[in-house]
């Protein structure tokens, strides 16, 4: 009997995509087709108890030539301002867990929250 399924065809290789919530995203991507070396923006954003801290924390992007948005973040009412940093990059597992870290890391020194990242799907 064929199987239809395009993961059948594929196996996931666990050291570009790894059983985590990026590697299940990056392989998802993959399998759509996307072509992950292709540079792109990526989406990644960072929730604020206040808008003064989320301010504060977009002047260090914007001082280290990082493009950005600022915008109220109505589904957390603990963290209602955000911040989404837009660096451009191939969409590979090491490049996303790199920037995950270093937001993590310089968020946290204003009671910032990373909620995620998001990537268009690219041909």
């Amino acid at each position: 009997m064929e199987q239809s399924s395009k993961s059948s065809a594929v196996r996931r290789d666990p050291s570009k995509f790894p059983s985590d919530a990026n590697g299940n995203m990056l392989w998802h991507m993959a399998l759509e087709g996307d072509d992950l070396n292709r540079p792109r923006e990526i989406q990644f954003s960072v929730i604020f108890p206040s808008q003064e801290l989320a301010l504060k924390f977009g002047g260090l992007l914007l001082a280290n030539n990082q493009k950005l948005s600022f915008c109220p973040y109505l589904e957390n009412p603990e963290h209602p301002w955000e911040i989404t940093a837009y660096p451009e990059m191939a969409a590979s597992y090491d490049n996303i867990v790199a920037y995950q870290s270093l937001l993590e890391t310089h968020a946290r020194k204003f009671d910032g929250v990373y909620d995620g990242w998001y990537c268009p799907p690219q041909g």
